[in-house]
């Protein structure tokens, strides 16, 4: 993964400053209501209570037999999920444990209405801001390994190529193995002895992935502007991935779609949902791609040519953040009865990226809604009623999720604009190699702006002229203000 030189010539205490400003601008608060703060320490110590509305006979099984690994960022601790895999005579079987975070969050109590106001956890370089308090999302719901947790357990049985053959969660005890990084993941499989969980998400990853092509899903290949902090300093780097992450979020998006095709058959649930691509903006995809000299044979879909679009070229990488324009209008949709259901387009059901009908459940410690989801699909495989308060609180996420999405991305883009003005603060008058990936309409006085993205460091920027989509061009640095998050280039 490449490391930008570049980095940041403040102290971190310039910097947490800067970051505090920005989420003192966006309302992002950090601390919990002291009736929510003591409701987690309660629930924290007293341990796992099933949520009221649920009989006894779905309290959690003991499965602390599973073989679980979690693999997540390093240094985390809210561990959302864990997994184990075996082979089968009919194929795989796929074990994923997700955090039970309901049975330490009481309906109708101060934390509840806390989590539902925060939405999700909210990521910036010097911390986050957590979606509970760290009672419960660091330590008494996290699947932390070596330690015996309640979860929801999913076990999905798959066939040789990797199709789902059945799906069934419950209540269960687990204790995770082990936590390890992605990097420490992809270095074992790559050794060539995995562990046999770590070997077979390798191998049903693959399969999943060859399934999501013959879906039509898109897979888009975007350049990721990533933030870490190595001996003190941050840095700005372009974040390549890992293949296992690839595998990993394929595990996620097989519980998604089975989450969704289960809630779908009882007329209860929440789904994540994206419009299909206007036939039009294809078109004029189809246009830029000709000016860009890409080419794009007649007869190909849009989801196949950008599945094949390759990062390390100029025009192509232009020509895939124009593609992204496609893909909006994510949001999610709430139904508690079949009437509802059935008076819904089908169209309007499914996630057009995943090509599929798709739910979020496996993050209950970073997004609300999966809390709600879950408590509704363990209802549904115990074929025992679904608790009143997962119902009347699923027809109200819609508009949560939409709230606290829209702050997340705030959030993030301000957060990178200001890294980008503190990295680029000392370059005032250097020039740079640049590759305009886009033309925008320019918000703050009309007329048309180029969007470039700099090689080194890794910074995404505006540019008050309009040269050709894909050109590599030399700009100069102009002015930088961290306090604005403001940054100008011109041509060189």
């Amino acid at each position: 993964m490449p490391t930008a030189r570049y980095r940041s010539a403040l102290d971190d205490a310039v910097i947490a400053t800067g970051l505090d400003a920005i989420r003192a601008e966006l309302g992002v608060v950090d601390a919990f209501d002291a009736a929510a703060a003591t409701e987690a320490e309660i629930a924290a110590r007293g341990g796992p209570v099933l949520p009221p509305e649920v009989d006894a006979h779905r309290g959690w099984t003991d499965r602390r037999d599973l073989d679980l690994v979690a693999i997540d960022p390093p240094g985390s601790r809210d561990l959302d999920q864990a997994l184990a895999a075996e082979a089968t005579d009919t194929g795989y079987r796929v074990w994923y444990a997700i955090a039970d975070v309901a049975a330490f969050v009481a309906p109708g109590g101060a934390l509840e209405a806390a989590s539902l106001t925060r939405g999700v956890t909210m990521y910036a370089p010097d911390r986050r801001v957590s979606l509970h308090p760290v009672a419960i999302n660091e330590h008494a719901a996290s699947l932390l390994p070596g330690q015996d947790r309640p979860c929801c357990l999913w076990r999905i049985d798959l066939d040789h190529e990797g199709r789902t053959l059945a799906a069934h969660v419950a209540r269960a005890t687990v204790r995770v193995r082990e936590a390890i990084s992605y990097r420490q993941a992809q270095d074992e499989i790559d050794a060539g002895d995995p562990r046999p969980s770590l070997g077979l998400l390798a191998t049903i990853g693959e399969l999943r992935r060859t399934l999501e092509i013959e879906r039509g899903a898109v897979s888009l290949t975007l350049p990721s502007q990533e933030i870490s902090r190595v001996d003190g300093r941050y840095h700005l780097h372009y974040d390549e991935g890992l293949p296992v992450e690839s595998w990993n979020a394929q595990i996620s998006l097989l519980t998604g779609m089975a989450a969704a095709d289960l809630m779908l058959g009882a007329g209860v649930g929440l789904l994540r949902t994206l419009p299909p691509a206007d036939p039009a903006t294809v078109d004029e995809l189809r246009r830029t791609a000709r000016a860009l000299h890409v080419d794009w044979p007649a007869g190909e879909s849009y989801a196949d040519r950008v599945r094949r679009l390759d990062p390390a070229d100029p025009q192509e990488t232009a020509l895939a953040m124009r593609a992204a324009r496609v893909l909006r209008g994510a949001g999610y949709l709430a139904f508690t009865d079949a009437a509802a259901l059935a008076a819904t387009a089908p169209a309007d059901l499914v996630h057009a990226a995943i090509a599929s009908t798709y739910a979020h459940v496996t993050a209950p410690l970073r997004r609300v809604c999966d809390r709600y989801a879950n408590e509704v699909l363990l209802a549904i495989c115990a074929d025992a009623p679904i608790p009143s308060w997962a119902v009347a609180t699923i027809a109200e996420l819609p508009s949560v999720m939409g709230r606290c999405r829209q702050r997340e991305a705030a959030l993030d883009r301000a957060v990178l604009d200001y890294m980008e003005a503190v990295v680029l603060e000392q370059s005032v008058g250097e020039t740079f190699d640049a590759v305009v990936v886009n033309h925008r309409e320019d918000n703050r006085g009309g007329g048309t702006t180029a969007v470039i993205a700099l090689a080194e460091p890794a910074v995404i920027a505006t540019l008050d002229a309009t040269p050709e989509l894909g050109a590599s061009i030399s700009v100069r640095l102009r002015e930088v203000d961290p306090a604005h998050r403001r940054v100008v280039f011109e041509l060189a």
